[in-house]
């Protein structure tokens, strides 16, 4: 059993509009726009992450926005629903600040005993707040989303599955531990961890399969502390039978990816170096970063890439 991994790093969605998820994340969600880069495989998409003020692992929602591309499928072998923690007794707030946007899918209900804020995003990706108790990290407030009920960061990710049988083991092969059942859904905790310590697995035999578009998640990713605990997990996930692609340097962190057996791609990423090894942290997110193989695209990136409607 693996005992490097922390929780969540990362979760990392498609969208087809950048200004419009920009401006969804960082004014009706309040999150603080910490990186503002390109797709390293396809530069001219951009790569932006939104989270707490320094884009602490466990906090960082990111997207990738192709223009114009079509909308995904929900159903199985996905990430259904991303959740974020909010205070206790923020729920309400929350549910009138979205209304008051006329966010779609606007629903409130009870998941393992705590208060829920359901909703969909720009591109019809399921979202959610949980009241979650004794969650001290500090919020972002430059958005303008009040202290009291600002988002903390990740409180779990929920996967939609055929079947859970293969996964599960994975899990648990990562350090998770079985915590509660509700209904089709099973909830697994890591203990140690950072805050974003929660999967939970929704169990559908008869769900039809997720088709990838704008809306879906495309990877999330698990934090380790440093490349040298990278590795050691890498080694033992091939011994092990989920064998990994080499750790890749995406600047701010590296990463490793591996396909999990229900179909949602797993990445484990290193906490170093961090989202200010390349700006000061009082001006994250401002100015696009690209990494060195794409700088001598710059001129023609900056002209093409569509402008985020908040002075970048």
């Amino acid at each position: 059993m693996l005992n490097q991994i922390r929780g969540l790093h990362h979760v990392t969605s498609m969208a087809s509009g950048a200004r419009a998820n920009n401006a969804f994340f960082t004014d009706t969600l309040g999150l603080r726009r910490v990186k503002k880069t390109v797709n390293f495989d396809a530069p001219d998409v951009y790569h932006l992450y939104y989270a707490d003020e320094i884009g602490t692992p466990g906090t960082v929602m990111t997207y990738f926005p192709f223009p114009q591309a079509g909308r995904g499928r929900r159903g199985a072998g996905e990430v259904a629903i991303t959740s974020f923690a909010i205070p206790e007794g923020a729920a309400e707030a929350w549910e009138n600040r979205l209304r008051e946007r006329h966010v779609d899918g606007l629903t409130r209900d009870t998941v393992f005993g705590a208060p829920r804020v359901l909703f969909d995003g720009p591109d019809g990706e399921r979202l959610a707040l949980i009241e979650a108790k004794g969650d001290d990290r500090a919020p972002w407030t430059g958005g303008g989303v009040a202290r009291d009920i600002a988002i903390r960061g990740f409180h779990s990710i929920e996967m939609l599955l055929r079947d859970k049988a293969a996964t599960v083991e994975l899990l648990q092969f990562m350090g998770y531990r079985e915590a509660a059942r509700e209904g089709a859904v099973t909830r697994y905790e890591i203990a140690g961890g950072n805050p974003a310590h929660t999967i939970d697995i929704r169990v559908d035999p008869a769900a039809p399969r997720a088709a990838q578009g704008a809306g879906s998640v495309h990877h999330i990713a698990f934090a380790v502390e440093n490349r040298a605990a990278q590795a050691e997990v890498a080694k033992k996930l091939a011994e092990n039978g989920w064998p990994t692609t080499p750790q890749i340097d995406r600047d701010y962190f590296y990463a490793i990816y591996f396909r999990s057996p229900g179909g949602v791609l797993f990445e484990v990423a290193t906490n170093e170096p961090g989202f200010d090894r390349d700006e000061d942290r009082a001006h994250l997110g401002e100015a696009l970063k690209l990494p060195s193989q794409h700088e001598h695209l710059r001129a023609d990136l900056e002209r093409r890439l569509e402008p985020l409607g908040d002075g970048a």
